[in-house]
């Protein structure tokens, strides 16, 4: 590939989207140290032969970007894709469709599993990359010449590993899988609400009685949507064990709280009152709120994640990509099929799981 260019003329990158290939490589860099949301700082695209270091920061360069990520007829090549699509949303207000990610489908073609870019790079070229500019400053500008190589490095390999993997899937009769994959991250990725019931990814939950779930969920709704408003990562607004305490053991009252907060280290004093508010106000459906469910039959799950090695083993596939623990918990104990395990993976599990959750876990 030739060297990098760097675009920040909006009117350029679209007169290359006249000429399009049939798919791109494509990466981000961003930052989200200080903010709920990620802040796109750069966009890589491999485009045939070039590599176009696209400048996002420019008026009108989000919209000349989403016009790529929006094209029907370019397949978009990326390597564990799942925070660049944030960033892409944030930025573009649009998602990359249609999209293949390498990583994805190095572990559904029995490569690897959840293996990193310079890894796969490594083992599929024979290729050494540098580690480099991970911690760079991406909003500077101008990016530095270490950054400029780093950042054309994430692309400049992409469809090496697009043709290893495809070519694989497509060998073990899996391309579809993959397809399947892809449509459920973007799904999610999608998704503008938070988190409806936060407090059942909490462990500490399960040990709340009735009321104290419903405070902990109070609190939890509230700091998510203060945190997306003020654009503040949600430990800055308040952490998991101060909201946890709070749900076990309320204040009497919001002067009590204040002393409560002004004796934490780090807590959020100032912002005492609406935490007081989001406390006490009862949420319109917390009446339909789950209990948290109670520590898993160890044995159970052990003989569930058993029979999914054996399966995984059967199939070529690394630990891990079939289901996970937390998948397994939530089969067993919801007794229903959960989203991330529906498609492929119930067609691939049900027989030898279906024995190990009769009677609880039929339909779903």
């Amino acid at each position: 590939m030739s060297e990098p260019l760097w675009i920040d003329q909006p009117a350029e990158l679209l007169r290359r989207l006249e000429s399009a290939p049939p798919r791109i490589g494509l990466d981000t860099e961003f930052i989200r140290e200080r903010t709920y949301w990620p802040r796109l700082a750069l966009v890589q695209m491999a485009v045939g032969a070039e590599i176009l270091l696209v400048d996002p920061l420019v008026p009108d360069m989000p919209a000349a970007i989403a016009a790529w990520l929006d094209a029907p007829g370019v397949l978009k090549v990326m390597h564990s894709a799942s925070e660049d699509l944030i960033a892409f949303k944030c930025a573009c207000d649009t998602l990359p469709r249609p999209m293949y990610d390498t990583q994805v489908a190095a572990a559904l073609a029995g490569i690897g599993s959840g293996l990193g870019y310079q890894k796969l790079v490594g083992q599929v070229t024979g290729i050494t990359l540098p580690k480099g500019e991970t911690r760079s400053d991406w909003l500077r500008r101008p990016l530095s010449a270490a950054q400029l190589e780093y950042a054309a490095d994430d692309v400049r390999h992409l469809d090496a590993l697009y043709a290893a993997t495809i070519e694989r899937l497509d060998a073990l009769g899996r391309s579809r899988w993959l397809a399947e994959d892809m449509e459920r991250t973007l799904v999610n990725a999608a998704r503008e609400e938070g988190e409806a019931w936060p407090h059942l990814s909490l462990r500490a939950a399960q040990f709340l009685d009735g009321d104290g779930q419903r405070r902990l969920l109070r609190l939890l709704r509230w700091r998510d949507r203060y945190a997306r408003e003020q654009d503040h990562p949600r430990s800055w607004v308040l952490d998991n064990e101060l909201a946890v305490l709070l749900a076990r053991d309320p204040p009497a009252d919001g002067e009590a709280l204040k002393r409560q907060l002004d004796a934490t280290p780090k807590s959020p004093r100032r912002l005492a009152d609406a935490i007081w508010q989001a406390l006490v106000t009862p949420l319109p459906d917390e009446a339909a709120m789950p209990a948290p469910a109670p520590e898993a039959d160890r044995n159970a799950i052990k003989r569930l994640q058993d029979a999914v090695a054996r399966r995984s083993a059967e199939l070529g596939l690394p630990d891990g990509v079939l289901a996970s623990r937390r998948y397994l918990e939530a089969l067993l104990e919801g007794g229903q099929w959960p989203p991330a395990l529906q498609g492929w993976r119930r067609h691939e599990l049900e027989a030898a799981l279906a024995p190990l959750l009769a009677p609880k876990a039929g339909a779903g």
